[in-house]
C-alpha cells in the first residue's frame, strides 16, 4: 500500500489548525498582548533611577477610578474592570448589540529589601498609568568617593 499526499478540499483549514497549534509560543505570557480572549493587556515600561522605580502603563480611555492597585505579599498588582453602557432611546432598538467590556490584572514582585513600600504612589495622566516605587535609603546607590592612600 502506498501513501499519496493529497490536498483534500473539504478540509481547507485542518492543516493550518495544527499549524497554529505546534507553532505557537505557549508559554510566552510575558511578551504579548493579547489575553486567551483576545483583550487587550496594556503594555508597560518599568523605568529606575537612583530614587527608585516607575511603572508606566498604557491605559487610554480609563479614569482614575476604574484602576485598582494593591500591594500584597512583595506583589503589586495593578488591574481594571470596565464595562461601557449606551443607555437607548425610547423609539431605538437593538439591531445588533456587542457589549464593550475590558478587564486585564498585571501583577510584579517588588522585593522588602529594595523597596520602600509605604511610599508608593500612583497618577493617572493623559492615559498613562504612572507608579511611582521609591527605593530605600540603603538599597540606593552611593555616589562615587576617592579612597587616599596613605
Amino acid at each position: 500500500m502506498a501513501l499519496v499526499k493529497s490536498n483534500f478540499p473539504a478540509f481547507p483549514t485542518f492543516p493550518r489548525l495544527f499549524d497554529d497549534f505546534f507553532t505557537r509560543d505557549l508559554f510566552d505570557f510575558n511578551n504579548r498582548s493579547n489575553s486567551l480572549t483576545h483583550t487587550t493587556i496594556p503594555s508597560v515600561n518599568i523605568v529606575e533611577n537612583n530614587e527608585g522605580f516607575a511603572v508606566e502603563m498604557a491605559a487610554p480611555g480609563m479614569d482614575k477610578a476604574d484602576f485598582n492597585i494593591q500591594l500584597n505579599n512583595e506583589v503589586l498588582t495593578i488591574s481594571s474592570q470596565k464595562e461601557w453602557k449606551q443607555e437607548m432611546k425610547d423609539n431605538e432598538r437593538y439591531t445588533r448589540h456587542e457589549f464593550s467590556y475590558q478587564a486585564f490584572e498585571r501583577s510584579f514582585h517588588l522585593p522588602k529589601t529594595v523597596v520602600d513600600e509605604s511610599k508608593i504612589k500612583a497618577e493617572y495622566n493623559n492615559g498613562i498609568l504612572r507608579v511611582l516605587i521609591p527605593k530605600k535609603e540603603e538599597a540606593k546607590a552611593l555616589p562615587p568617593r576617592t579612597i587616599v592612600v596613605q
